[in-house]
């Protein structure tokens, strides 16, 4: 299932609602036409899985096979595409499915795209939107921007993050202590060194 995994940032601008982004073709491998892409489901085999990708505009349509795995990306074949110099043609294309020919989530899980400009608040005020969802290794982290805090960086746990409303476009953050505090000291030094400007 795509946990639509970024730390490129914000929503890709040919993600709607009814399109999902599950990767990007980040280079070519070898001389026989070999694509090296980033992906962005749970499983990164499955970027083959939904059928047919398309390119943001929609107007090109990729079929890939995956072939194997290489340090962080997945190397997969694409229908047409026979030699390096084709494969380098498609460096930086982004690859959407339709939201329809994914599964739906299981309950207490979501989609990254999804998350991405949710309204958040916490007990203390509002905290902004989500901007960036990433993952390093140990868990989702929502970057949360644009609220009382400055730019806030939130574990998505259910103990910091115990309701998340879709339908009403919105998070509630109970942060772990320390988090807002660590929040307006970086705010208040930002600030501090630019009124020395």
């Amino acid at each position: 299932m795509p946990n639509d995994d970024r730390s490129t940032g914000e929503r890709p601008p040919g993600e709607t609602p009814d399109r999902v982004c599950l990767g990007v073709i980040v280079g070519a491998r070898g001389l026989k036409g070999e694509l090296k892409v980033k992906t962005f489901t749970q499983v990164p085999e499955d970027i083959a899985a939904y059928g047919p990708l398309e390119d943001e505009t929609g107007g090109r349509r990729v079929e890939l096979t995956v072939t194997g795995q290489a340090k962080g990306v997945t190397i997969a074949r694409a229908e047409g595409v026979q030699d390096r110099t084709a494969a380098d043609k498609l460096k930086g294309l982004r690859l959407y499915v339709g939201r329809d020919k994914l599964p739906p989530p299981d309950e207490d899980e979501y989609y990254h795209s999804d998350l991405i400009g949710l309204a958040v608040t916490a007990p203390r005020g509002d905290l902004g939107t989500v901007r960036r969802v990433f993952d390093f290794g140990a868990g989702d982290i929502l970057e949360v921007a644009g609220g009382d805090f400055g730019t806030v960086m939130v574990p998505f746990t259910r103990a910091c993050v115990p309701v998340v409303d879709l339908a009403e476009g919105r998070i509630v953050v109970d942060p772990p202590e320390g988090l807002l505090e660590d929040a307006e000291e970086e705010e208040g030094q930002e600030t501090d060194g630019q009124d020395r400007q």
